[in-house]
C-alpha cells in the first residue's frame, strides 16, 4: 500500500499484514505540532495517534524540501518528483500567439479578497501575464491572458520568464526542475513552507514578495529582480522513476534499507521539530544551517566505509594542504570528514556562495584561514 501520507493508512496495512509505504515532502503529526503546546489533552492525543500510526509505516520515499519526520522509522531519499514538459519554449508561445522576445510572468495564484481585481499598470512595459485558475467571468486587462482550465501548468511554466504564486511542494519542484524564478508570498500557518523556502532560495530560485505589495499592484521592483536570477538546480528530477522502481521492488517482497543513519536522522528531526515549536503564531523560525536540504550536505557517512580506504582514494587528497605533525588519521573517521570540510573550503563554487561565506566565517573564528 502507498500512501500521501494518511496516517490511518500505515496502521491498517500493518493490521492487515500488508507492507505500507509513505511517500511526501511533510507529514501531519508536523502540521499540527503545535496542538502539542497550545492545545488541550484531547488534541494532543490525536497528534500522538498520528505519529504511531506512521510508526508502522515499513519506510518513508522522502522528497526534497522536506519536514522533520522523526515518527518514520526508516527514510530513503528520492529526487524531485515533477511532472514532464510536453512541448517546447517556442511550441507553447506559438499556439498563445505571444513572441520570443516578450518576457511573461506566469501568474499562479489564489484566495484573493473580493472584489480584487488585476490591473493593466501592475506589470513593466511590454510584459505579459498567464492567468492559471481565473473564471469565466472575470474580466482581465488586456496585457494578460486567462488559462484554459485544464491547461498543462508545466508546460506553460517553462514558456514563462518569471512565475508570481505561493509556496508549494507542486510549484517549487517545478521551478527548481525548469529553473525559473520564483517570485512568492509567504503563507501563515503552512508548517512546510519554510522548508521548501529553503531550498529555494538555496538554489537561487526565488525572490520574496511581501503580501501587502502584491494586494496593491506594486510587482514591477520584483519581476525585473526575478529576470537577474540564475537558478542552479542540478540535481535530478527522475524521482517518479526512482519511486517507481523502489515501490514495483517492495510489492514484490524486495526489502529496502536505506543506509541511512537511522538514528541520527530521527534525532535531527526531531530536535528541529523542537525548534519550529517554539515560534510565536505567524512567526517563522529559522531552520539551523546543519539540517540541510539532503543527507549528502549535512556529512552524514555510512559507518562501514573503512577509514584506510577513504585515505587512500579521493578523500585522501583532500589532506594535502595540511601537515600531521603528530600521529596518523588511521581510524578517526569524524578527524577526517572536518580536514575534508574544511579543504572544501578552498574552492569557490558558484552555485552556494552563500554557504560558503557562511562557513568560512565559521573556520576564521577557530583558524587562522587565509
Amino acid at each position: 500500500q502507498v500512501s500521501d501520507v494518511v496516517p490511518v493508512a500505515c496502521r491498517a496495512a500493518a493490521d492487515a499484514g500488508i507492507r505500507s509505504v509513505c511517500v511526501t515532502n511533510f507529514s501531519w503529526d508536523f502540521i499540527y505540532a503545535e496542538y502539542v503546546v497550545a492545545a488541550g489533552n484531547h488534541h494532543r492525543s490525536i497528534v500522538w495517534q498520528i505519529a504511531e500510526d506512521y510508526s508502522h509505516c515499513e519506510f518513508l520515499l522522502r522528497l526534497p524540501g522536506y519536514c522533520p519526520m522523526p515518527a518514520f522509522r526508516d527514510v530513503i531519499d528520492v529526487p524531485l518528483v515533477v511532472r514532464r514538459l510536453h512541448k517546447s519554449r517556442s511550441e507553447v508561445r506559438k499556439e498563445l500567439g505571444i513572441a520570443e522576445d516578450v518576457k511573461v510572468v506566469i501568474f499562479n495564484f489564489g484566495g484573493q479578497p473580493a472584489g480584487w481585481k488585476l490591473k493593466k499598470e501592475w506589470l513593466p512595459d511590454g510584459w505579459l501575464c498567464l492567468v492559471c485558475g481565473a473564471s469565466d467571468t472575470q474580466e482581465l486587462p488586456p496585457n494578460y491572458v486567462k488559462l484554459a482550465k485544464d491547461a498543462y501548468t508545466p508546460d506553460l511554466m517553462a514558456a514563462s520568464d518569471c512565475m508570481l504564486g505561493k509556496i508549494g511542494y507542486g510549484t517549487v519542484s517545478e521551478a527548481l526542475a525548469y529553473k525559473l524564478p520564483f517570485v512568492f508570498v509567504r503563507r501563515d500557518y503552512f508548517n512546510e513552507e519554510p522548508f521548501l523556502r529553503n531550498m529555494l532560495e538555496h538554489y537561487q530560485c526565488g525572490i520574496e514578495m511581501i503580501r501587502r505589495d502584491l494586494l496593491t499592484g506594486h510587482w514591477k521592483p520584483y519581476l525585473l529582480r526575478a529576470l537577474t536570477l540564475k537558478p542552479c538546480y542540478d540535481r535530478p528530477i527522475n524521482g517518479g522513476e526512482v519511486a517507481a522502481h523502489i515501490l514495483q521492488d517492495t510489492a514484490v517482497g524486495k526489502k529496502y534499507i536505506s543506509g541511512k543513519l537511522s538514528g541520527a536522522r530521527r534525532l535531527r528531526d526531531a530536535i528541529v521539530l523542537g525548534y519550529q515549536l517554539q515560534r510565536a503564531p505567524g512567526r517563522d523560525v529559522g531552520i539551523p544551517e546543519w539540517y540541510s536540504l539532503s543527507e549528502k550536505e549535512i556529512g552524514v557517512r555510512p559507518a562501514v566505509a573503512p577509514a584506510s580506504r577513504r585515505i587512500n582514494g579521493s578523500a585522501g587528497s583532500s589532506f594535502e594542504d595540511f601537515e600531521i605533525l603528530h600521529g596518523d588519521m588511521q581510524g578517526l573517521t569524524d578527524t577526517m570528514a572536518f580536514l575534508t570540510s574544511l579543504s572544501g573550503l578552498v574552492g569557490n563554487d558558484p552555485r552556494i556562495p552563500e554557504k560558503q561565506s557562511r562557513e568560512r566565517t565559521a573556520a576564521s573564528v577557530l583558524f587562522d584561514l587565509e
